[in-house]
């Protein structure tokens, strides 16, 4: 099953170091039996580019409880097989157990540098925006306006040491 991760470039520059990704919490988001019944249209490809935005939303609340974050929404898409549904928290939830051998990562999607104004204040915001708050959501939106660049795995080095 493919699999999206929140993650932040600490986490990414940990993946490269370690050879493996530790999800916070196990937690992860994918195209779930739930997340297509919530939806009354839509093929594969867009549904689990609902999840990916999940986890792109969740990367938000990673970054704002990590010191000194660069501010770049960042997700780990990998393949695997151990999880375990949990629609009880959303529909696209789901929990992974352990770490994920850096072999299993498919992707890596991360924020340009030109989101990096508009992630910075979606952090700061992210808690207002999830009461309903209207102006914390349009600074939420104004992020997730910012597509996030798709990398191959082998790239990941590369592309943090040009960071």
């Amino acid at each position: 099953m493919r699999v999206y991760l929140p993650a932040t470039v600490a986490m990414l520059r940990d993946l490269v170091e370690r050879g493996e990704f530790t999800p916070v919490g196990g937690t992860g988001f994918a195209l779930t039996p739930a997340l297509r019944e919530s939806y009354a249209s839509g093929d594969t490809e867009e549904l689990e580019y609902s999840a990916m935005l999940d986890a792109a939303r969740a990367s938000l609340r990673l970054l704002a409880a990590e010191d000194k974050a660069v501010p770049r929404r960042a997700v780990v898409s990998v393949d695997v097989e151990d999880v375990k549904l949990r629609p009880d928290l959303d529909f696209s939830v789901v929990k992974v157990a352990g770490a994920v051998p850096a072999k299993l990562v498919a992707a890596i999607h991360l924020d340009t540098s030109d989101a990096e104004d508009a992630v910075r204040e979606a952090v700061e915001v992210i808690d207002a925006a999830d009461l309903g708050d209207p102006d914390a959501e349009f600074a939420l939106g104004e992020a997730e306006d910012h597509e996030l660049a798709w990398y191959a795995p082998q790239e990941l080095r590369f592309l943090l040491d040009l960071m």
